[in-house]
């Protein structure tokens, strides 16, 4: 997890009559370490470049929607962040095209990014990173929809052969071929996130790490509907391995299978010495069972049919009552450290909810609908 970013010098206002009216010149003038506070409102065609040591990004009093309008820095995006450490909060990018079919609501190159509070709808691609080996990415609360390229092969979030990803308390759904969350990140923390398809949404996996590497996935909701591109799920390692250490881990996720009909809930490729562990998962669908994925450390995933939970034809995954899931969650211990067992939950929307004695059920959420 990245600290939050502390500004020393006075903010540079960007907005109406401020002295920036375009975030543009305030992203030429900003000097390392200063904070740029933008009025909310909409911004049109304002795309912007950030190569500051250190800089933090900030909406006030309302949301800011910037639209790219026909137009994208550097081609790329509607921002480009390379080089620093940034923290950005508050921001709504759409609409970004480029010829090169990736245009992105942010392009993180390098440095450290935490994007809090944010959401990427509409563009070709959500938030694109490049692949510095050294790059950090932290999402946070924030939401990506609809992001889709003309051919169809968008991901709402796609992180490269960056360091380490953490996705937490997101939410990302409504997909079209392209998956909800790809990532080749050599460490991904994915954390009490929404990874829906929902009606219309037409994903290909859910959740993909193609090249494998560490990814622990912890109480997250994850669906797919009967429009899938894919049948399945979560898919590791499928595009070759790269890096020295394979390993998957899950733990409290609630995954709901729509399709039925030869459909995963996990696919592992061989012949990579990966690690695997899915305790006290909570499985709703006719896919295959995850320990069909491979040898390894399969304790407590139940099943449970639609009835089990509050209003799945809503996506409301919550248990219906005490009984339909009931508090018999195995210990989970730790991960290299991590402890496992969850003390928050997912709180639609993009938010988290504090779990004040643990997580006693199987599956995500642990806080019934009804007692």
């Amino acid at each position: 997890m990245l600290p939050r970013l502390a500004a020393a010098a006075p903010a540079l206002r960007v907005g109406p009559g401020r002295r920036f009216e375009r975030l543009a010149d305030a992203a030429r003038a900003a000097r390392d370490g200063d904070l740029i506070e933008v009025d909310a409102g909409d911004y049109r065609g304002d795309v912007a470049v950030f190569t500051q040591r250190r800089l933090t990004l900030r909406a006030v009093g309302g949301r800011v929607r910037l639209v790219a309008d026909g137009q994208a820095a550097e081609d790329k995006a509607i921002w480009v962040l390379r080089g620093g450490e940034f923290e950005v909060s508050g921001f709504d990018f759409e609409g970004c095209r480029v010829p090169s079919r990736n245009g992105a609501g942010i392009r993180f190159e390098s440095g450290r990014l935490l994007a809090h509070d944010c959401r990427f709808l509409g563009n070709e691609m959500g938030l694109l990173t490049s692949n510095d080996p050294e790059a950090e990415l932290v999402v946070d609360g924030c939401e990506f929809a609809y992001n889709q390229r003309p051919d169809g092969h968008d991901h709402q979030l796609y992180a490269g052969t960056i360091r380490a990803l953490e996705v937490r308390a997101s939410y990302l759904h409504h997909a079209s071929i392209g998956h909800l969350l790809k990532s080749r990140a050599a460490h991904n923390l994915i954390l009490h996130n929404r990874l829906t398809d929902e009606a219309g949404g037409r994903a290909s996996y859910e959740l993909e790490f193609p090249n494998g590497g560490v990814a622990v996935v912890v109480g997250n909701l994850i669906q797919q509907n009967r429009q899938t591109e894919n049948p399945i799920m979560i898919s590791f390692g499928i595009e070759g391995w790269r890096g020295p250490r394979h390993a998957l881990v899950l733990v409290h996720n609630t995954l709901v299978d729509e399709l039925g009909g030869g459909s995963r809930f996990l696919r592992v490729a061989e012949g990579s010495g990966v690690e695997l562990m899915a305790v006290n998962n909570l499985l709703c669908g006719d896919a295959e069972p995850l320990q069909a994925a491979g040898t390894g450390d399969w304790r407590h995933n139940p099943r449970v049919e639609r009835r089990a939970f509050a209003d799945a034809d809503a996506y409301d995954y919550r248990p219906a009552d005490a009984r339909a899931v009931p508090a018999d969650a195995v210990a989970c211990g730790r991960f290299d450290g991590l402890e496992l067992a969850p003390r928050v939950e997912y709180r639609h929307p993009r938010g988290l909810a504090p779990l004040a004695r643990g997580a006693r059920r199987a599956g995500a959420l642990q806080q019934t609908a009804h007692a």
